[in-house]
């Protein structure tokens, strides 16, 4: 099935081949082409997800407001678009891409993130509406709180968000504070 089938890579994102879902999450994974989403409400907070217990990889860690995968075919932003649909429930205007890099982590013998992603900003101007089977929680958090938080517990958070999050406030502080309040 199309729907399952995730686009292979290389460190420098290019199109590689295709391989279903699963199998790319495996063992060490296979690298992948992914996306993150940070939405920002109009108060400059950050939409942060609590992934759904039943989640394969990293269940009920704290991240960023979605992430997942372009599937065959379909270009990254659109990816983001839908799922941004399925996951929450919102549709948003404009999705802004702010920067690519490639990343591993291992999830115990459950498996492995092996990825090219891409991150994207965006604006939301409503409240999500959760799916339960991709999501257990939303909380809206400042930059501020937010590193408040990664700073007590690192662990409650996923690794992939972890590493964006420095990147964007160590490389794209521009950025950021287009869409953020930054104290």
């Amino acid at each position: 099935m199309t729907e399952d089938l995730l686009i292979l890579v290389d460190e420098e994102d290019i199109e590689l081949g295709f391989l279903d879902k699963a199998a790319c999450h495996n063992g060490n994974g296979v690298k992948h082409r992914a996306f993150s989403v940070f939405l920002f409400d109009e108060r400059g907070r950050l939409l942060l997800q609590q992934r759904a217990p039943g989640k394969r990889l990293w269940h009920s860690f704290w991240s960023n407001t979605c992430c997942s995968h372009p599937r065959k075919g379909e270009a990254t932003e659109a990816a983001a678009h839908r799922r941004l649909l399925e996951e929450l429930g919102v549709t948003v205007d404009r999705l802004e891409h702010i920067y690519g890099f490639s990343y591993e982590a291992g999830f115990g013998d459950e498996g492995s993130e092996n990825e090219y992603c891409h991150v994207f900003f965006g604006r939301l101007r409503v409240q999500p509406v959760v799916n339960e089977e991709e999501i257990q929680a939303v909380r809206w958090m400042t930059v501020a709180e937010l590193d408040e938080a990664l700073a007590a517990a690192p662990d409650n958070f996923t690794p992939w968000f972890k590493q964006e999050w420095a990147t964007i406030k160590n490389c794209h502080a521009a950025e950021l504070s287009v869409y953020a309040l930054l104290a």
